[in-house]
């Protein structure tokens, strides 16, 4: 098999294309849920999710201050007969509606103001109202938060982007349980359909785009 350094890639002009920022961002916080975010579940606490909680917690309180539509996730089935296939015994076990894992975590969700949206794949926009949600307010740029980055960001990501928005990932504002398939999947993605960028570069273009439309 054919070893493709990052040299190779860039060669054949992979990531050689910005995606560039539109006028009107929107927000998208996958999987913030008490089971990720508390240590006392067995997903939950990881240096990297919570670091990207943070992160994403500062961006909010900018996007809401500046009417930034915000579509907030969590996983949740009826039972286990009402899932696919997860090969993660925890999922099948606690991600269940009622169970307290499944809550999103307050630092990340506002009621009064973010679509709350449960979501069964994934990704955020399989099968779920964020893209109706999306049009209604004219987004063409999808912001991608949350966890965990090597699946449901990743996936999540594809998504948009297959969607048409412009899809940024800011790198702080995304965690996962170890940081190699953290790197790679940012890497991949944005080599292919997103632009990597960070939480105070998002937290910047979201006052430009206040200050034009004020």
């Amino acid at each position: 098999m054919t070893d493709y350094t990052n040299a190779d890639y860039e060669t054949r002009s992979y990531g050689t294309i910005s995606v560039g920022r539109g006028r009107r961002p929107g927000i998208v916080v996958i999987d913030y849920q008490k089971a990720f975010t508390e240590e006392q579940y067995a997903l939950g606490g990881a240096p990297m999710v919570m670091r990207g909680l943070e992160n994403t917690a500062r961006l909010l309180k900018v996007a809401r201050a500046h009417n930034i539509p915000v579509a907030n996730c969590y996983t949740a089935y009826k039972d286990e007969e009402d899932m696919p296939h997860w090969k993660i015994d925890v999922v099948r076990r606690e991600f269940i509606h009622g169970h307290p894992s499944t809550e999103l975590d307050p630092r990340i969700y506002e009621p009064d103001y973010d679509v709350k949206i449960c979501k069964t794949g994934p990704s955020i926009f399989f099968q779920t109202p964020v893209v109706p949600f999306f049009t209604k307010h004219s987004v063409d740029t999808v912001i991608v938060t949350g966890c965990i980055t090597s699946g449901c960001i990743r996936a999540s990501s594809i998504d948009s982007f297959q969607w048409g928005y412009r899809t940024i990932v800011p790198e702080d504002c995304v965690g996962d349980h170890d940081e190699q398939p953290h790197k790679d999947n940012l890497r991949d993605l944005g080599r292919r359909y997103a632009d990597i960028s960070t939480c105070d570069e998002m937290i910047g273009y979201i006052e430009e785009v206040g200050r034009l439309n004020s």
